[in-house]
């Protein structure tokens, strides 16, 4: 009895044993009939015409329906051996270039098997690689699959011959596959898996396929696998992008229900912090941050706790309404802990909320307000007497405010009465890193959090969707329009000495300039972030993008001695780096924001939080080495003093490479949203999904979150109405296990941010 869950051995028959067998189950991940199954084409080639081919490059692997149109046989006298040998020179026809093949032969009865073979007029699906010889295309060590062939005759005369397939279809399956491992191989084993999978139960109820349009379960496997029509690949794929929307929306559901049922504390005020606060405000909120500040507000009185996302362009006032929330939870009685990546940005936290508090940041301090409370900083690299005295503030309830970085989820780290957890941007945080910090409340605290990559409405829906999810789209009356331009050194070599006129000019007026660099120095990243590979670098097939040596990337602390002793000479230069000290990355803020440095050279470590208004021009050399999403972050760090602001990306990058696509794109348009589609779409989506952040792979396989959009609205549809009808699957049992296997397993870690 062959199951999904058989061995995939079961059904590769006298391959069983052969290296192709374990390839497909170690390189491929092939260890069940199961994942044999759901390892789908990606995609298809029509049988019944010559494939369509337009411009070829040397090097590429080439799938195609062709016909013999040449085919002549030849001998001669092999220079190693001196003896006589075989060739068979064929030429393929396509739609489009023709194609020489050649077929060597050590006798004349296998080069008379080639000959019969491939006769004048024979068709079939050819794959190989794409070279020159002679000023002609040619195909490289071909493999194929012959039409009209008879099965018996798929024996191989040499390893270029592929076996023949005698049931195929108007659309030939293509699969993801690895080297050694022919695409034949895989539709031979799927095939004759369907053949022999024994008592299939369908996860999905019948209604629920009729209510939807849904084929059963063994229906899509064939018709994914062995289509006679577009239209039945088309309803297969739609069967299973619903599974898994289906299955996804199904947990992240039962997590929503879960969470209301937790007790936990209302935080509904009772002092004077917050309307104090409100008071001295030297402008009013915009309408967006009243609305949002209303939906947290609602959230903190309710008897169970909160868990929101709050999103907004770069600008907008988030950490605002955070800190409305975090007074609102002092008032109360509580205490409110914020959560940010680096230590610069913790700092420029501590420091924007003691500004805009004042003295109501002055606590039991002389000359603090009736009302205030204290903020204190935590980080890992304080001084022992600084931590302590920030540790006895935090466990004593003193400081109702505690700002601090993973430094605040270490055991020891107590917090008095942990009402509301802040955390800011929320992906470079993991689960169990959230958790740590969470579980040192007495009871569940509410949780915030915060971030300035917009998050188009469908990945908020699947990756967010048991998190209610906040957005603030306008910005700050006083915000300025900044003007983004590519500089690209590739074709005009020339215009960097521009660009630090450009420079110059902006400081002469009495502004002040970022210049961000890739590195620290030498190959050094700054740490925590990851580079994207250059346009020439083939895909791993891993899903992440390592990290290249690339020895003419700008490194902060050389460009700074450069910059000093040349274009900006005379200039007051700074550096910002995460491998300085804090007192020296502190030293290096403070100057630049008290208009002491002219032009800060740093990493990205001032990608975030970093807030400095007289600052209008960012230089960002090398940029095609930061994704979308990193360089619409960076870009806002100027303008937002009113001043308009220039962002000039440097690159190195040819004219229609990917990476000059991808700075295009930035240049075109400030809107966050829309930049995150583009994103989205360039990117593998797991990176999106948080793969960054747990190392496993992404929950969603054929699922993609901008393309499916309509699908996972019918799903999360289909689960709220499932949920209500039958709370715990009972009636859909198959359904309850993969929902069960999902919220088990640790790829869970990828929808769970709460």
């Amino acid at each position: 009895m062959i199951s999904f869950d058989s061995p995939v051995a079961t059904v590769l028959g006298a391959q069983a044993k052969t290296a192709k067998a374990k390839k497909m189950t170690q390189a491929l991940g092939l260890r069940t009939v199961g994942d044999l199954l759901y390892h789908f084409p990606r995609r298809y080639v029509r049988t019944g015409e010559l494939t369509k081919v337009t411009d070829l490059r040397r090097g590429e692997m080439l799938t195609v329906v062709g016909e013999i149109t040449e085919s002549e046989k030849n001998s001669y006298v092999d220079r190693r051996s001196g003896r006589m040998a075989y060739r068979l020179d064929t030429t393929l026809q396509t739609d489009g270039p023709s194609l020489r093949m050649s077929f060597f032969a050590k006798s004349k009865s296998v080069s008379e098997w080639h000959a019969t073979r491939l006769p004048v007029g024979q068709r079939g699906i050819f794959v190989g690689q794409v070279s020159t010889f002679q000023g002609k295309w040619q195909l490289t060590n071909p493999t194929m699959a012959l039409f009209g062939v008879p099965e018996n005759d798929s024996r191989r005369a040499d390893e270029t011959i592929g076996a023949a397939v005698s049931s195929i279809k108007a659309l030939f399956p293509l699969y993801p596959q690895t080297k050694g491992v022919d695409s034949w191989d895989l539709q031979r084993a799927v095939a004759f898996a369907l053949t022999v999978l024994d008592d299939v139960v369908d996860p999905l109820p019948e209604a629920l396929r009729r209510e939807h349009h849904l084929p059963d379960l063994i229906t899509a496997l064939h018709h994914v696998h062995a289509p006679d029509s577009w239209e039945e690949v088309r309803s297969a794929r739609r069967r299973f992008r619903f599974d898994e929307a289906l299955v996804t929306q199904l947990v992240l559901a039962r997590r929503r229900a879960a969470l209301s049922e937790l007790g936990g504390q209302a935080r509904a005020g009772g002092g004077g912090l917050l309307a104090a606060f409100d008071a001295r405000l030297p402008f009013a909120l915009t309408e967006g941050q009243q609305v949002v500040s209303a939906e947290i507000m609602g959230d903190l009185a309710r008897p169970h706790p909160m868990s929101r996302l709050l999103q907004g362009e770069v600008g907008s006032g988030k950490t605002l309404v955070a800190l409305r929330a975090m007074l609102r939870v002092v008032d109360s009685g509580g205490q409110a802990a914020l959560l940010a990546p680096t230590e610069v940005l913790a700092q420029q936290h501590l420091r924007s909320i003691t500004d805009l508090l004042g003295d109501l940041a002055s606590g039991g301090m002389l000359g603090g307000a009736a009302e205030a409370t204290r903020v204190v900083l935590l980080t890992g690299s304080m001084s022992k007497t600084a931590r302590q005295e920030a540790l006895l503030a935090a466990a004593s309830g003193e400081a109702g405010i505690v700002v601090g970085t993973h430094a605040l989820l270490q055991e020891h780290v107590q917090l008095a009465d942990l009402g509301l957890v802040v955390v800011d941007e929320q992906h470079r945080f993991g689960v169990e890193q959230r958790a740590a910090l969470t579980d040192k409340a007495g009871s569940p605290p509410h949780v915030l959090v915060m971030t300035a990559t917009p998050i188009p409405r469908t990945v908020a829906m699947t990756v967010f969707g048991d998190l209610e999810v906040s957005t603030l789209t306008e910005l700050p009356a006083g915000r300025a329009q900044i003007q983004t331009t590519v500089v690209p050194l590739a074709e005009h070599p020339a215009w960097i000495d521009r660009v630090w006129a450009r420079v110059r000019e902006e400081v002469a007026r009495g502004h002040q300039v970022y210049v961000v660099c890739p590195r620290i120095m030498g190959d050094e990243l700054e740490q925590g972030e990851v580079d994207l590979p250059p346009d020439d670098e083939s895909d791993d097939g891993s899903g992440s993008s390592p990290t290249f040596a690339h020895p003419t990337l700008s490194a902060a602390e050389e460009v700074v001695e450069q910059l000093r002793s040349g274009p900006l000479q005379g200039l007051r230069l700074g550096l910002l780096h995460g491998r300085l000290t804090p007192d020296e990355k502190d030293s290096a803020m403070r100057s630049f924001a008290a208009g002491e440095t002219d032009v800060l050279v740093a990493t990205t470590v001032v990608e975030v939080g970093v807030d400095v208004g007289n600052a209008t021009t960012m230089v960002l050399l090398d940029a095609d080495r930061f994704g979308i999403s990193q360089l619409h972050q960076l870009r806002g760090r100027v303008g937002r003093g009113g001043h308009p602001g220039l962002c000039l990306l440097v690159t190195h990058a040819e004219a229609e490479s990917p990476s000059r696509e991808r700075l295009d794109a930035v240049a075109a348009t400030t809107d966050g949203f829309e930049l995150s589609r583009v994103d989205l779409e360039q990117r593998r989506e797991g990176d999106v999904l948080g793969r960054s952040q747990s190392g496993f792979r992404s929950s969603l396989q054929t699922l993609r979150v901008l393309r499916d959009e309509d699908t996972i609205v019918e799903a999360r549809e289909a689960a709220s109405a499932l949920l209500t009808a039958d709370p715990g699957l009972d009636r859909a049992p198959e359904l309850r296990r993969l929902v069960t296997e999902l919220e088990d397993s640790r790829q869970s870690d990828f929808i769970e941010k709460s």
